[in-house]
């Protein structure tokens, strides 16, 4: 995502996670503290593994550590919306992926925040990278846009 790019819609991610903001979410303005974002980016992405089979968090030999991430800001959300977080695979590599997230709130179609998050596979024992499993490559790979 850069520069002058239109916002997505809906239609431009491949799989959805619902969310729910809570009270502590706004900031004494009264709305979403720009942190929450990357707190919803990071609930999405594993969420979605987890329903999928593919992470357990106690017991997973390998699962993904956060190495970058960013968020572009579109519009205000806040308690009590509800959010609806779309994802993507805008790249994946032997033991990296990059997922683009886009935040909608309530029933709108354009995304309210825009950000990407990128995991490194790494072994649970050592620390180290380690390629990306058949079965999640399957699936991150039913997220990327072949056209795009």
């Amino acid at each position: 995502m850069g520069g002058t790019a239109p916002i997505t819609t809906r239609a431009d991610y491949l799989d959805f996670y619902p969310l729910q903001t809570r009270w502590m979410d706004n900031d004494a303005y009264g709305h979403m503290n720009n942190v929450v974002h990357y707190s919803l980016f990071d609930t999405a992405v594993n969420g979605w593994l987890i329903e999928r089979g593919l992470l357990d968090p106690r017991t997973s030999e390998t699962y993904g550590l956060v190495v970058e991430s960013g968020c572009k800001y579109h519009a205000e959300m806040g308690f009590p919306d509800k959010v609806t977080a779309g994802l993507r695979v805008a790249r994946l590599g032997s033991s990296s992926i990059k997922y683009e997230v886009a935040l909608f709130r309530n029933d709108e179609n354009t995304a309210t925040a825009e950000g990407f998050f990128i995991h490194v596979y790494v072994n649970r024992e050592t620390h180290r990278p380690s390629p990306i499993e058949d079965e999640r490559r399957v699936a991150f790979q039913s997220l990327m846009r072949m056209n795009t």
